[in-house]
C-alpha cells in the first residue's frame, strides 16, 4: 500500500495551535469558557453554536465509520481455530461485564441526581424555513452522510459532503486499489481525516458551551458533572478489580506480576488516549517482562486490540443514564439492555477511530432517544476519562492474552 501524504505542516498561528495538546486546549477553552460566561450572563447562550455544530458532525460521521471500522477489523483479523472462538468469548464476556459495571454504579450513584434537572431537554431546533441565518446554517449542515441523497435531501448538505471528501482525498488520490480491503481502507481513512479537522474545532465547542451553561444556569450542572467524573473513575476502578480476579483464577501469572510488566504500557495508554498507538508496546512487554506464549499475546494484544474496548463501552453506557438522570428521564430495563446492546456494538473495531467515545455515543444516545446535545457537556472531562479508559482497554488485552495462556507457563 502507498503512503497516505501527510507532508503539509502548517505554520504560525496555526501550527501552534496544532502543536498544542489537546487536553491543553481544552482546558484553556474551559477556563475561557467561564470567564465569558460571568461576563455575559443570558447573552452567552449564543456562544454553544459551535457545540452544535461539532455534534452534528460527530453524529453524521458516526454510521459510516462505525460501518467501516468494524468491517476493517473483521477483514483483517487472522481468526481461527478454538483459540478463536475462546478469544471471542473472552472479549464478549469483558465488555457485558464492564458495561454492567457500569450501569450498576451509575444506577446507585446516580450522579446525574446530585442536582435538580433542568426545566427539560433542549428545544429541538426549527426545520425549514427560519428566520435565524445562524439555525438556517446548521440545518443545511447534514445529520446523517446518506441523508442528502435521500428524497427529502438539501442541496446544501451534498455540497458540504463533496468538499470534505474532495479535500480529505487529495491525500489519498495516488492511492492504488486493487482489493476490496484497499478500497475499506481509502474509505476509513478519509473519515478519519475529516474527523481529525472536527477534532481540532472541539475547544471552541468546549469554549462556547462552557460559557453557555455558566452564563445561563451558573454552576449547578458542574456539580452533577463531578459526580458523574467520581462514578466513571468508581467503575473503571472496579472493572480493573474485575480483571485482577480474572487473571488470578485464569491464568498462572499473578495480577501483581502481570500489571508491574505490563505498567509500561498502561502509562503510555494513559499518556495517548490511544490503545492503537500502545499494541505494540503491549504486545513486547506480555512477550518479553510477563512472559507470555506468542500466540497468546499476539491473540490478545493484537487481534483482540480491534475489538475490546471495555472502557469505552462502560464509559458510554454511563453517560446515557447520567444524561437521562440530569434530565429526569427514568430509562427502563429494556431501554438500558438496548443500552448493553448499541454500546457493544458501537464498540467493535472503534480502537482505530480517534476519540472514539464522542463518535460512538451518539449512537448510543439516539438508540433510548436521548438528546444529544447533552454529549457536549461532557467534553469538559472527557480528554481525562478517555485517558482513563484508554488504559482499561489495553489492561483488557492484557488480561485477555493471559488467560488465553492459561494456567501452566510456557516451558523454557
Amino acid at each position: 500500500m502507498h503512503s497516505i501524504d501527510r507532508t503539509w505542516s502548517p505554520t504560525g498561528l496555526l501550527g501552534a495551535w496544532r502543536a498544542t495538546p489537546l487536553y491543553m486546549r481544552i482546558i484553556a477553552a474551559v477556563a475561557l469558557g467561564v470567564g465569558a460566561g460571568l461576563a455575559l450572563g443570558n447573552a452567552a447562550q449564543i456562544l454553544e453554536t459551535p457545540a452544535r455544530l461539532v455534534l452534528r458532525l460527530l453524529g453524521a460521521l458516526a454510521p459510516p465509520l462505525i460501518l467501516l471500522a468494524i468491517v476493517q477489523a473483521l477483514m483483517r483479523a487472522h481468526l481461527g481455530g478454538r483459540q478463536a472462538l475462546r478469544l471471542v468469548t473472552l472479549l464478549l464476556t469483558n465488555t457485558l461485564v464492564a458495561i454492567f459495571i457500569g450501569l450498576a454504579v451509575a444506577n446507585i450513584l446516580q450522579p446525574g441526581a446530585w442536582m435538580s434537572a433542568p426545566p427539560g431537554a433542549p428545544a429541538a431546533a426549527p426545520v425549514g424555513g427560519g428566520t435565524d441565518p445562524l439555525t438556517q446554517f446548521l440545518d443545511s449542515v447534514p445529520k446523517s452522510i446518506v441523508g442528502p441523497f435521500s428524497d427529502n435531501g438539501a442541496v446544501m448538505g451534498v455540497i458540504f459532503i463533496a468538499v470534505a471528501f474532495g479535500i480529505a482525498l487529495r491525500g489519498l488520490r495516488t492511492h492504488e486499489v486493487r482489493s476490496v480491503e484497499d478500497l475499506v481502507h481509502v474509505a476509513l481513512t478519509s473519515l478519519i481525516t475529516i474527523l481529525h479537522w472536527i477534532i481540532e474545532i472541539v475547544p471552541f465547542a468546549v469554549f462556547g458551551l462552557v460559557a453557555s451553561i455558566v452564563g445561563v444556569k451558573g454552576f449547578r450542572d458542574f456539580f452533577a458533572l463531578g459526580g458523574f467524573f467520581i462514578a466513571v473513575v468508581t467503575a473503571l476502578a472496579l472493572q480493573f478489580l474485575y480483571y485482577a480476579l480474572r487473571i488470578r483464577l485464569g491464568s498462572w501469572a499473578s495480577p501483581l506480576h502481570v500489571v508491574a510488566g505490563v505498567r509500561d504500557a498502561l502509562l503510555m495508554a494513559f499518556s495517548t488516549g490511544s490503545s492503537t498507538v500502545t499494541m505494540p508496546l503491549t504486545y513486547e512487554l506480555l512477550r518479553e517482562k510477563v512472559g507470555l506464549r506468542e500466540q497468546s499475546a499476539s491473540m490478545g494484544a493484537l487481534v483482540g486490540s480491534n475489538f475490546n474496548n471495555d472502557g469505552t463501552a462502560l464509559y458510554e453506557a454511563m453517560a446515557a443514564l447520567f444524561v437521562a438522570q440530569l434530565l429526569g428521564l427514568h430509562l427502563t430495563m429494556g431501554q438500558q439492555f438496548l443500552v448493553v446492546l448499541t454500546s457493544v456494538v458501537a464498540s467493535v473495531g472503534a480502537a482505530g477511530i480517534p476519540e472514539a467515545g464522542l463518535v460512538t455515543m451518539t449512537m448510543v444516545f439516539r438508540a433510548v432517544s436521548l438528546p444529544t446535545d447533552y454529549i457536549a457537556l461532557l467534553l469538559t472531562i472527557d480528554w481525562l476519562l478517555d485517558r482513563c479508559r484508554t488504559a482499561i482497554n489495553v489492561m483488557g488485552d492484557v488480561t485477555v492474552s493471559c488467560l488465553l495462556d492459561g494456567k501452566e507457563r510456557e516451558a523454557k
